[in-house]
């Protein structure tokens, strides 16, 4: 079983950490860290394709393509998620946009997630794979745009997960949360007024 931390709660939205595999989440939206091309790849893109069969590949082939920092919507064939939002992260290169380019990629999957009037969404550590991006820089990126985008107060969104595969990657996340955020011990902080 995997990991679950509930972080907090930023207005009527929960916000929650796991560890785990992401196809396996029940979520209305999950996240694909995909590559521009939406050619499918190798990792948490690989992982995707293989579970939800070729129906999302035909749908991706019909986009075309995504460009970096931006993020397109398909149905989720055989997931156990509606739909994917496949958001395209910069390749790691140390340069300032980088750091613009991922945010980008965060906050438009978010949008997109809007779109169809998600209620829960799932996402993975976007570019921290293949395209290099230091998971000690892109975590509090990727967690920060999360909680801007809740914080508005407009949104349809009622969960919102960080699945992290690795018990590496899920405790660089997990130094980002609230201590006190343990389901066991009591409700999480309330950070809609942050």
């Amino acid at each position: 079983m995997a990991k679950v931390v509930t972080a907090e709660r930023i207005g009527r939205t929960t916000l929650e950490l796991r560890q785990g595999n992401i196809t396996k989440v029940a979520a209305d939206v999950i996240v694909n860290a995909a590559n521009a091309s939406l050619s499918g790849g190798g990792g948490v893109d690989g992982w995707i394709h293989r579970i939800g069969g070729p129906s999302i590949m035909a749908q991706c082939r019909i986009i075309g393509g995504c460009p970096t920092g931006e993020a397109v919507v398909t149905g989720a064939g055989d997931l156990l998620a509606k739909y994917v939002v496949h958001a395209v992260a910069p390749r790691y290169s140390g340069k300032p946009q980088d750091a613009q380019l991922l945010r980008s990629a965060y906050a438009n999957a978010l949008l997109r997630a809007e779109e169809v009037k998600a209620k829960s969404i799932a996402f993975p550590s976007l570019g921290t794979g293949a395209y290099g991006y230091p998971i000690e820089q892109a975590a509090p990126i990727a967690v920060d745009t999360v909680r801007r985008h809740l914080g508005s107060g407009r949104t349809s969104l009622e969960l919102v997960m960080f699945v992290l595969f690795t018990e590496h990657d899920y405790d660089v996340y997990r130094k980002l949360f609230p201590t006190t955020a343990d389901p066991a011990t009591g409700p999480a902080p309330d950070r809609s007024a942050d």
